[in-house]
């Protein structure tokens, strides 16, 4: 069956500079996600698809609700006895052949023939719902782990705000420094006021920088759970890969380091590693390496901080935008206040969130992982959800709930 057989299909009718920051409702565009404007001319179950762009990448969404799109961005809802999840999951497996028949030269698109064309397998309903909702499920729980991973950084940085920005920590009393009159004096250095008996410190007084190194192809058959710059854009945490695929050294990491991007400061990319064997991470990382776990997350949360992003972006030097580099000696030249009775103290308070999302992140990729599997095993009938259910050695249906039991925030102990 057809896609022009099964869904109505139509277009938005603004132009893309149409769009409103802070608007009331999503305006869908030819971009990844939606940006924001305040009226809407559509209200309903829709699936929604890029019809253009530079790469080919003619993004999917799925929605619910009111919005308003681009004239070039197509609106899909599905006809009687057809679902619209297993429309969205099959067009999912259809990016490739949509790159592959995109026309134009300087601008791809995708024209309304080449969408009305693109086939898609004919199930009953009932096996159409039944496959979307094992995908959706697990979509659904990427999804809430997103939102906690949101919400724990929200927590954290508030936090550090408090302590190591404002200094409002607890004083010996129990009474918030700053706000009880705790005596400020002028750092000349960082062109601020601190607290009294504060001291101004880089980051090379506080950490060490890693540079042990492994090669992989030295151990062709053991899978390194790897860190490097397009799996993290992709994925926000490792890929695993044999080492003969490993083609230079990497720097091995220890449950110890905080990484940080060299590369595009600007992109903020930063790891709090796990305690999984076999980690590695290309040398467009920086690895801060400490032992002492307060440090740790103390280094963590100065690399989420605009001030730290920005002193490293402006220090950042390339031949071209897309590939600026920040010098690591630079990088570490960093300055911050310093008071070790407080990192001390202020370090445990965080413990739970920022490890929370480090294994939120992780927890995230094997979804990814789980998901993206099954599509197309799924869509080619090479597993069905009978199978799934049948199957109790690999009964895949048990292990979506065991790979991300939900997350309580009351967890954290702050």
């Amino acid at each position: 069956m057809m896609v022009g057989d099964i869904c109505n299909i139509t277009t938005g009718k603004l132009d893309s500079n149409a769009f409103v920051d802070g608007g009331k409702y999503p305006f869908f565009t030819c971009a990844a996600d939606p940006l924001r404007i305040n009226t809407f001319a559509f209200d309903d179950d829709v699936v929604l698809i890029a019809g253009n762009n530079a790469q080919g990448n003619f993004h999917l969404n799925r929605f619910r609700g009111k919005f308003n799109a681009y004239q070039r961005t197509y609106v899909l809802t599905a006809k009687p006895y057809y679902d619209l999840d297993y429309i969205y999951y099959s067009l999912k497996l259809e990016l490739k052949r949509l790159r592959e028949k995109s026309q134009g030269s300087q601008t791809k698109f995708l024209t309304k023939p080449i969408l009305n064309n693109i086939g898609i397998k004919y199930l009953d309903y009932s096996e159409q719902q039944k496959i979307a909702a094992v995908l959706s499920a697990l979509d659904a729980k990427i999804e809430l782990n997103h939102r906690i991973k949101a919400e724990l950084e929200s927590m954290a940085k508030t936090l550090y705000d408090y302590w190591l920005v404002q200094f409002d920590f607890p004083n010996e009393q129990g009474d918030h420094y700053k706000s009880s009159d705790g005596k400020m004096v002028w750092n000349e250095e960082l062109k601020r006021k601190i607290p009294l008996g504060w001291e101004v410190k880089n980051l090379t007084d506080i950490t060490k920088v890693s540079t042990d190194t492994i090669n992989p192809m030295n151990f062709p058959e053991k899978e390194f759970k790897l860190y490097s710059i397009p799996a993290f854009d992709e994925t926000g945490t490792f890929i695993i890969e044999r080492g003969e695929k490993i083609m230079s050294n990497k720097f091995t990491v220890k449950n110890s380091d905080v990484l940080v991007s060299k590369l595009n400061p600007q992109f903020n990319r930063v790891v709090y590693a796990t305690n999984d064997k076999d980690l590695i991470c290309s040398s467009e990382f920086v690895v801060w390496r400490t032992e002492n776990k307060s440090i740790k997350n103390y280094l963590y949360m100065i690399a989420k901080d605009a001030p730290f992003i920005d002193y490293c972006t402006r220090s950042a030097s390339g031949t071209s935008h897309s590939h600026r580099r920040v010098n690591p000696q630079i990088m570490m030249r960093y300055l911050v206040p310093f008071y070790e009775d407080v990192v001390y103290k202020f370090g445990p308070v965080v413990n739970s969130a920022i490890e929370m999302l480090a294994r939120n992140s992780v927890e995230s990729q094997k979804l990814t992982e789980l998901r993206d599997w099954l599509l197309p095993m799924l869509m080619n009938g090479q597993v069905t959800v009978r199978d799934m259910e049948r199957d109790s050695k690999s009964n895949v249906l048990n292990s979506i709930d065991s790979l991300n039991a939900p997350i309580s925030i009351k967890e954290i102990q702050i």
